[in-house]
């Protein structure tokens, strides 16, 4: 009898381990990491080389991967990945005109985000000019702690989710001002819930000040999270959460209204 892959155990016993594997070394490519080694690839993904060869000749084969000498890049075919989801969702009809008209009244980067693991994961992001040094665009990933958006979300999931999100603890820290420790993310997330919004100042990157609130679905579950973010030295936190607030919640009852006509962008989007 052949013996059961340990990766498999305890899974649905129709879970796949080779698909999942194949999109665990998709995934390992990223900002700091666009073209790797198959031994580098095996070390992003924590797979045996063996394994990651087998994916990497399968990922060549479909056109999703290429290859320049001994390194492995992505190929645009993975575009047609992000682009189903955003085309088939209705993403630029029901998100983006909420989202731009705030970027219109304010001049402010506007944004909606979800939560994906520990990471909130940008879904849709109207930019502005002005050029950050941690730049975001639509399948952007940043850790949740250090930003509005990520907090905005954590402080409404269930006890058991937030516990799960707070187990990550310690936090990587960005600035002197992001919060790494448990306990004190804790006192945090429960003030956000109390009064609906976060604001980041200086957190994931000095210079950057931002205000997030969440968005519910019909059920009064958490699905997703929009913001303002601009430079400090336009405006100042004070005044972002006093003029912004009043905006955020008025595109996210639009949004909210409108996912109520697309039930399955809402179930796509929920945590």
């Amino acid at each position: 009898m052949a013996e059961a892959d340990p990766e498999s155990v305890g899974k649905d016993p129709e879970f796949l381990s080779t698909l999942e594997r194949g999109l665990r070394v998709l995934v390992a490519f990223d900002e700091d990491h666009p073209e790797m080694t198959l031994s580098e690839v095996a070390a992003r993904t924590d797979l045996s080389p063996a394994v990651v060869r087998r994916c990497l000749k399968t990922l060549v084969e479909l056109g999703y991967i290429g290859q320049y000498q001994r390194k492995f890049l992505l190929r645009p075919s993975v575009l047609t990945i992000g682009s189903a989801f955003l085309a088939s969702m209705q993403i630029e009809q029901v998100v983006l005109p909420p989202l731009q008209a705030l970027r219109d009244q304010t001049g402010d980067s506007a944004s909606l985000a979800v939560l994906s693991g520990a990471d909130v994961l940008y879904v849709a992001h109207v930019s502005t000019d002005r050029r950050f040094r941690v730049a975001a665009n639509v399948g952007t990933r940043f850790p949740f702690h250090a930003t509005s958006l990520g907090k905005a979300l954590a402080a409404h999931l269930s006890p058991s989710d937030q516990a799960a999100l707070l187990g990550g603890a310690p936090f990587q820290r960005f600035t002197e001002r992001t919060t790494t420790d448990r306990s004190a993310m804790e006192e945090r997330l429960a003030l956000i819930a109390q009064r609906g919004y976060d604001s980041a100042l200086d957190e994931l990157d000095y210079g950057i000040v931002s205000v997030a609130v969440p968005l519910f679905g019909r059920d009064g579950r958490v699905i997703a999270a929009i913001n303002c973010s601009t430079s400090t030295t336009r405006i100042s936190q004070d005044e972002l959460v006093r003029t912004r607030l009043p905006l955020l919640r008025g595109a996210a009852g639009e949004i909210e209204a409108a996912l109520r006509r697309w039930p399955a962008l809402e179930a796509s989007l929920r945590p």
